[in-house]
């Protein structure tokens, strides 16, 4: 074996263990989708809560990836790596020992601060070590295994869930989290760059956490205590929310609007008085970057909230177990291993910019095919195909997109620029958990009322119950109601309630991944097409 050959092989050592570290952080981010159901009964939360389980995970990733990533360029990625997996690791303890919904949320917040120190830390890793067409397949190899993993959770999740306990969900992160570690102690190079300016934006970061938290909570919390006057008390331990109008969700809005139009304002003076910024603006400036970054956030906006939603539809409704769920999922991880191998050469054909505008296409196709054809009784093949299709899109578009915003980014400012677009995407997750969460219940809601009221002799106090039942948990309770009087036309009715709240948030999925899609288009065809 030449030497050559034996240094060619050896520069790709770091790429396992930094896909798995990531492989780590992503399966966190959908394994306890199709668990959620199973949750709320164990731990007798509501679907309120458990949007908060899927939402604060994402938040905090959002809130805390940007100042991360500039630490890993000052202090070393490879350290943050490290740092972010025992955090992680020892988060995912925490959770998996929760005896409430409470402590559950606040194990997922400091998973999210682990998640966030590890995702940009190994993206900039590989923007740093590899050049030219390796950094290209280092990018696809990275982009794929966040598609891939993602798609993979839920089927991981619903074995454990099923064969196990939800719990194994969380603790199954103890032994790969060792693995990912002696793998950066003994493969992943250290990478900073020893001129990046030190120091902190303290307040930068204090905006961008509170613009982020509120946005979401007013997503979330909107319906439960009214979006313009209280129509449910708020207490927060002695404090109780003052007066009927306006609720906490406006008031969130506003606070929410005033934080982030704050921040920008901070950053720009701050970097016109040439202090340390915990967001470079002017990176917006590269074309790639700026439209990257728009498409990313609206395409996460619609991928994971149908992906929080349809696992409460396909147990509820169709009576799946979590691993029946996991298994259908695995179709959609099919499609993603399937075409991911191909990207690569795809790309050299049609540009990053066309492999993306393809795969999310796909997606679009995939999740409106799914909008069309949810019923109460959707055979499995029919999800499974759409999920499929969906699956190809994902595979190519999350590499490229990845690829594509930070193609033009100095390798000086990797890893600020990847914990934006890292942020890009969590907040986008979080946004789609939240709203599409929320359109989910409001029709669920609505819906649900009607089909009851039409059930001849049904007591309206039972139909108020009953309504109240479903819609608390999200359609997870639907087939308890078979136990009560006619509870089978109570069963037809709030199923076919559901089915039609889950169609409508498949086609909004698919409207906002279209939007994404419309957004590619203001991508340069030089910069999306250079490192190919």
């Amino acid at each position: 074996m030449t030497t050559t050959a034996t240094s060619s092989r050896a520069k790709w050592l770091p790429m396992p263990f930094v896909a798995l570290g990531v492989s780590m952080i992503i399966v966190d981010a959908t394994i306890v989708n199709v668990a959620v159901p199973t949750i709320i009964k164990d731990l007798h939360v509501s679907a309120n809560t458990s949007e908060w389980f899927n939402s604060i995970y994402s938040l905090v990733f959002a809130s805390l990836l940007i100042s991360l990533g500039h630490l890993g360029d000052v202090w070393g990625r490879r350290r943050l790596f490290a740092l972010g997996t025992v955090v992680f690791v020892a988060a995912s303890v925490l959770a998996a020992m929760a005896p409430n919904g409470g402590a559950l949320i606040v194990a997922r917040l400091l998973q999210g601060v682990g998640g966030a120190m590890i995702l940009p830390a190994t993206l900039s890793t590989v923007n740093a070590t590899y050049e030219g067409q390796d950094r290209a397949i280092a990018f696809a190899i990275w982009g794929s295994t966040i598609g891939g993993m993602a798609a993979v959770g839920p089927l991981l999740g619903g074995w454990l869930t099923t064969d196990y306990s939800w719990r194994w969900a969380f603790f199954i992160n103890i032994p790969i989290g060792l693995i990912v570690l002696l793998g950066i102690a003994r493969f992943v190079p250290e990478t900073k760059d020893p001129h990046v300016r030190r120091g902190v934006d303290w307040w930068g970061n204090v905006l961008i956490v509170v613009g982020f938290s509120t946005l979401v909570f007013g997503l979330i919390e909107g319906e439960h205590y009214g979006w313009w006057a209280q129509v449910t008390p708020f207490d927060v331990g002695p404090l109780t929310w003052p007066g009927a109008w306006p609720s906490p969700a406006p008031s969130a809005f506003a606070v929410a609007v005033v934080s982030l139009v704050g921040f920008v304002v901070l950053e720009r003076r701050r970097r016109r008085s040439d202090r340390v910024v915990l967001v470079d603006l002017s990176l917006f400036s590269i074309r790639s970057f700026s439209a990257g970054n728009v498409a990313v956030t609206v395409v996460s906006f619609g991928e994971f909230g149908i992906l929080f939603v349809l696992p409460l539809f396909i147990q509820g409704v169709l009576g799946f177990s979590a691993l029946d769920t996991g298994w259908l999922f695995l179709s959609m991880a099919a499609g993603t291993f399937l075409v991911g191998g191909a990207t690569p050469q795809l790309a050299k054909r049609m540009g990053a910019r066309g492999v993306a505008r393809l795969g999310l296409g796909l997606e679009v196709v995939g999740i409106g095919a799914l909008g069309l054809v949810i019923s109460p009784t959707v055979s499995t093949a029919a999800l499974a195909a759409c999920l499929f299709v969906y699956g190809l899109g994902v595979g190519m578009a999350t590499a490229q997109l990845t690829g594509v915003i930070l193609v033009d980014v100095p390798v000086e400012v990797s890893g600020q620029a990847s914990g934006i677009q890292s942020t890009a995407r969590q907040v986008g997750s979080a946004l789609g958990v939240a709203v599409l969460g929320t359109i989910l219940l409001t029709q669920l809601g609505s819906r649900t009322a009607s089909a009851l009221a039409a059930i001849p002799g049904l007591p309206t106090t039972a139909q108020e119950q009953i309504t109240h039942v479903v819609r608390s948990s999200g359609g997870s309770a639907i087939s308890s109601l078979g136990t009560m009087p006619g509870g089978a036309a109570v069963v037809r009715a709030a199923s076919t309630a559901a089915a039609d709240a889950a169609s409508i948030v498949a086609l909004c999925a698919a409207g906002f991944i279209l939007i994404g899609l419309l957004a590619t288009m203001a991508l340069p065809r030089r910069s999306a097409d250079a490192e190919h």
